[in-house]
């Protein structure tokens, strides 16, 4: 049985992504800040669990550690997954201040959970880190993508930049875990006001990144493959 944490699962691509992984089987820890636990256990037969988790607050983390032990007592795959996009104002209008929640939440986030379940994650099989990037923290896809290219938008594809670089020296630090960056491309969900493919298409990555146990470590993926940083 594959054990797996998702942050920021209450919707969209969250939701969706662990309701896959537990049609397959997983036990599937669903995060977020405010879980609908009505639903436990499934009528449906699978084994997705809500669980309460804020990526900005250090006791509310500490806190979902200490209910994943006391349930299961390992994690094969944390899946950092949540995220905000941050303002859209003109870049000439965009203050330090805008990006100080973006980075709490889109990287000071990831850091704050993996910190804290890393220990259950090394008690795992073959224990997967999954950090939910986009292509618009890609410096390549930023210049060459006709996706990107017209599109100026400051902290958030700052964020994910930043993400990547961190799941980069993840992967380095921690050769026990393997390390991959996913890019679910535009996806319609509330967060693109519904412009791009499917939530079914953009949590393909996803998926797969959080089954593979073959690797290699440090890579960033998108449905189709290797993509550039």
């Amino acid at each position: 049985m594959t054990i797996v944490l998702i942050t920021g699962a209450s919707r969209g691509l969250g939701a969706r992504t662990a309701q896959r992984l537990a049609g397959q089987g997983c036990t599937v820890f669903a995060a977020s800040r405010k879980p609908d636990r009505s639903g436990r256990p499934s009528s449906s037969g699978l084994d997705m669990r809500p669980i309460g988790l804020d990526v900005v607050d250090d006791d509310s983390v500490a806190a979902a550690v200490r209910e994943v032990e006391e349930a299961v007592g390992s994690l094969d795959v944390l899946v950092n997954n949540a995220g905000i996009p941050g303002t859209w104002a003109p870049a000439e209008q965009v203050q330090p201040a805008d990006f100080a929640h973006v980075l709490a939440t889109n990287l000071l986030g990831p850091v704050r959970v993996t910190q804290a379940f890393l220990p259950l994650l090394r008690r795992g099989h073959r224990p997967r880190l999954v950090m939910v990037s986009s292509g618009m923290g890609s410096l390549t896809l930023q210049s060459s993508d006709d996706t990107y290219r017209d599109i100026a938008h400051l902290p958030y594809p700052a964020s994910k930049a930043a993400l990547n670089m961190l799941a980069v020296q993840y992967a380095k630090a921690l050769p026990d875990v393997l390390v991959t960056a996913v890019d679910p491309g535009l996806t319609a969900t509330e967060f693109t006001d519904n412009a791009g493919h499917s939530v079914e298409e953009g949590s393909d990555v996803i998926v797969s990144a959080a089954l593979d146990t073959a690797g290699p470590t440090g890579r960033f993926m998108d449905r189709h493959g290797s993509t550039p940083w």
